[in-house]
């Protein structure tokens, strides 16, 4: 008889435990560190190589209890933003336009099926295969992360429809996002800082990287259309299958739901959502952005003319090109996409024709839904906190540029792409990590002969694939809070593939330093 898995708060205090514990026994330690502008003009708190001295041991103690606290301290930014898209998609929910835009969307696509070529490799399979491709491209290119919270509301009723499970909706887009990160082509967050502070040519080695990028995606599609193609054939094979309950409800009830026209409320939403994007293209006067202005303006009037949901549907669908358009053009934060979905929020309850007062209720309902998750990642963050204030991870870092020495270049290679990959469990924000190894990845290739662009390509494929289980990863507890999917579910489907592409990662390391490449 197996033991009930610990609720996933149980398990994060249980690390805050573990570190806390650590910080008794291992050697506390710092390096200095120097505010350095790179060759971009971008300011990095960079590590000074052989800065590394010894402090007095800061044993945390009661500290452990007050960890919670100061992790909602260290992330209230991926907190606020959590509540607020709660709220905005808890709204939008009242609407039924995911439903009934995920219906309309599954009747088109069957239609297919008519065609021999899409009957043999499968409509479904084909939805997957775009849809992954899609988002691993986004996490290769700008590094798409946090971004992908807000797909989750979408793409978990598509799969539940399309007759798979939450799991394969979070695939659908925080996977691939994350396999793509680690395949890492031209994100400036990681590659480009990277790259900067190694002092190799920005975005250069893009020909191996595109290779790297090709062999990550096809083998985590493969991975998802097997089990997505499983769960079909026998849905109870699913461990989220109870839970899916929830999903499942709300997908039977919209096949019933009727087309509601569009009220005066609705027309004045359309209209004074139109006439800000307006004033904003005046502004800014940038292409993309009276490109998408017009987009909106002519889609979005055909669309309330159907009725009430299809515009909704339109507000959301417009709300993630914004969104697209924002991160890679104006390279904005969680404050201006939570500022996004927060106007999202107000006009889709104008749309409805809910007053001010009701609009307000329905939103505190969707945060307070989305509180349990908000905890969860004010709890991880608290790890963090214990590591850092006990003076330990410093200590790690040093122990890494001891322990490669005389390791031969595949060995130090490997120590470094290793100790990377653990090192995510620690320090989720890849820039910070740039900033804090990549002073010292450099001066260790250098010392064993390693190219600087090996490096840097330990570096980006580490950064890659253990953000995508770790408990400390804000991101990750999101989504699995908006999918409702308990984390130690997540750990039970994924650890055994995620072991599999670290393993393929390292392999993929070894051409580095072996074979002559372009710009390596």
């Amino acid at each position: 008889m197996f033991r009930k898995v610990p609720h996933t708060y149980v398990i994060i205090f249980s690390l805050i435990v573990f570190a806390a514990v650590a910080t008794w026994f291992v050697p506390a330690g710092v390096f200095e560190r120097a505010e350095v502008v790179t060759e971009s003009g971008k300011t990095v708190n960079q590590i000074v190589p052989g800065s590394f001295h010894s402090v007095e041991q800061s044993p945390q103690t009661w500290q452990i209890m007050s960890a919670f606290f100061k992790g909602f301290q260290k992330a209230p930014a991926i907190i606020a933003f959590l509540l607020i898209l709660g709220g905005a998609f808890w709204i939008l929910n009242e609407t039924k336009a995911i439903d009934m835009g995920v219906q309309s969307f599954l009747k088109k696509s069957s239609s297919l099926e008519k065609y021999g070529l899409f009957r043999f490799i499968g409509v479904n399979n084909l939805i997957i295969i775009v849809i992954m491709t899609m988002f691993s491209l986004f996490g290769a290119i700008f590094g798409m992360s946090e971004e992908t919270i807000a797909f989750v509301a979408i793409f978990v009723p598509l799969a539940i429809s399309m007759g798979y499970d939450s799991i394969t909706g979070v695939c659908l887009c925080f996977l691939a996002a994350g396999l793509g990160f680690a395949g890492c082509v031209l994100n400036p967050f990681t590659l480009g800082i990277a790259q900067d502070i190694a002092g190799v040519k920005m975005f250069s080695g893009i020909e191996y990287r595109i290779v790297v990028w090709f062999i990550i995606t096809f083998i985590g599609i493969a991975f998802v259309l097997m089990y997505a193609n499983k769960i079909k054939k026998n849905p109870k094979k699913s461990i989220m299958y109870n839970e899916d309950e929830y999903w499942r409800r709300n997908s039977e009830s919209a096949y019933t739901l009727k087309a509601v026209k569009a009220s005066v409320t609705c027309w004045a939403a359309y209209l004074a959502t139109l006439a800000v994007q307006i004033a904003f293209c005046i502004c800014t006067k940038h292409p993309a952005l009276v490109t998408t202005t017009v987009l909106f303006g002519i889609i979005s009037f055909f669309m309330i003319r159907k009725s009430m949901q299809m515009f909704s549907l339109s507000l959301l669908i417009f709300t993630i090109v914004y969104l697209v358009v924002g991160v890679m053009v104006f390279e904005w934060g969680f404050e201006q996409i939570a500022a996004l979905f927060f106007g999202m929020a107000v006009i889709t309850g104008m749309a409805l024709g809910k007053s001010a007062s009701d609009i307000a209720k329905l939103f505190i309902a969707g945060a307070k839904d989305m509180l349990s998750a908000a905890l969860v990642v004010g709890l991880a963050s608290g790890i963090i906190i214990i590591l850092e204030d006990g003076k330990i991870i410093d200590t790690f870092l040093n122990s890494l540029a001891g322990a490669i020495s005389g390791s031969g270049r595949i060995g130090a290679l490997s120590i470094m792409y290793g100790f990377q990959s653990v090192l995510n469990a620690i320090i989720t924000s890849g820039t910070a990590k740039a900033a804090m190894l990549m002073p010292m990845f450099a001066e260790i290739a250098n010392m064993t002969g390693i190219s600087l662009q090996a490096a840097v390509t330990a570096f980006h494929i580490g950064d890659g694939f253990t953000n995508l289980i770790t408990p400390t990863s804000g991101v990750l507890i999101a989504v699995l809070g908006l999918a409702r999917i308990p984390y130690a579910k997540w750990v039970r489907f994924s650890w055994k593939f995620l072991l599999a592409m670290v393993i393929l990662g390292w392999l993929l390391l070894i051409p580095t330093v072996t074979m002559n490449l372009p710009d390596f």
